[in-house]
């Protein structure tokens, strides 16, 4: 009888356990699509931001170790509007979104793309960067749309998202430069390597990565990015928890007034190379933000 009872009461414990542990992940979904959590932010005076910090030029490390790039600098300005201060936490990109809900990190940002199955279970910010394709050029070329690259010779990464749309969207491009076809490079340093040349008149590639490249190399003063917005673009923003209503409005608000002061201007020439002031509309994730 004894030992009926302990096999009985081994088994009650095997099925109770999973389900105690999915009432505990369930209480987690729960609190993060429920509290907000901006007094508690704003006691402790640290906004506590999830990196990944080897995301050129958003988040890296110098040599020295020093956390540096785009979005480092935005929200260090967004915070300094709302009178805290940024703390950086290096966290496994795979587990980003657990890290949030479980409130390890009160956001992620780092380049962070608002796609469809993302808005289902965070919420986000308004939009800061279209991130697509972008066409470098010379300055002294006299290019200052895609129109202007007729006839002139072409480079783009082998396999690159630059390539994909390049084929996609023959009328941007394609159609138009020198027979019909690029050159296509193994690497985008190759690639700026002849355009410094005047070997090709163009080089089209990813946003960050262009204006990063072509600010950071030597002569970079001798080129320009020209928005490849005829492309499709991903919309990145700052994911939050969709129960942080007030600190969604926060950063909105923030972000709002150093598009007015010119802040975020000057981070994109800073780090991109673009003349670009870019903020979506403060309701564009309202409906996806309130769905939990």
């Amino acid at each position: 009888m004894k030992k009926r009872k302990i096999l009985l009461l081994l088994i009650i414990i095997v099925l109770v356990v999973p389900f105690l542990g999915g009432c505990h992940i369930q209480n987690e979904n729960d609190r993060a699509n429920h509290q907000d959590t901006w007094a508690k932010i704003k006691k402790r005076g640290t906004l506590n931001i999830g990196v990944d910090d080897s995301f050129v030029p958003m988040d890296f490390r110098k040599r020295n170790g020093q956390l540096v790039g785009y979005d480092v600098d935005l929200s260090r300005a967004v915070c300094k509007v709302l009178g805290i201060k940024a703390n950086f936490q290096s966290i496994d990109w795979s587990m980003k979104e657990t890290e949030l809900k479980n409130g390890t990190i009160d956001c992620i940002w780092n380049g962070y793309t608002a796609t469809p199955s993302r808005l289902k279970r965070i919420a986000f910010s308004r939009v800061y960067q279209l991130s697509g394709q972008s066409l470098v050029v010379r300055k002294d070329s006299n290019i200052t749309k895609m129109a202007g690259m007729k006839g002139k010779t072409l480079g783009v990464q082998e396999s690159s998202t630059a390539q994909t749309d390049l084929n996609k969207y023959p009328q941007v491009l394609k159609a138009i430069i020198k027979n019909n076809r690029p050159i296509l490079y193994q690497d985008n340093a190759s690639a700026f390597m002849d355009l410094q040349a005047g070997r090709t008149q163009g080089v089209l590639a990813g946003t960050e990565y262009a204006g990063y490249y072509a600010t950071h190399i030597a002569n970079s003063n001798n080129y320009k990015l020209i928005p490849a917005t005829e492309y499709p673009a991903d919309r990145v923003a700052i994911g939050m928890r969709k129960g942080d209503k007030t600190l969604i409005k926060k950063v909105n608000y923030a972000l709002g007034v150093l598009q007015k002061n010119g802040t975020l201007r000057r981070i994109n020439q800073k780090w991109l190379g673009i003349d670009s002031n870019y903020l979506g509309p403060t309701n564009e994730f309202t409906k996806s933000n309130n769905k939990r």
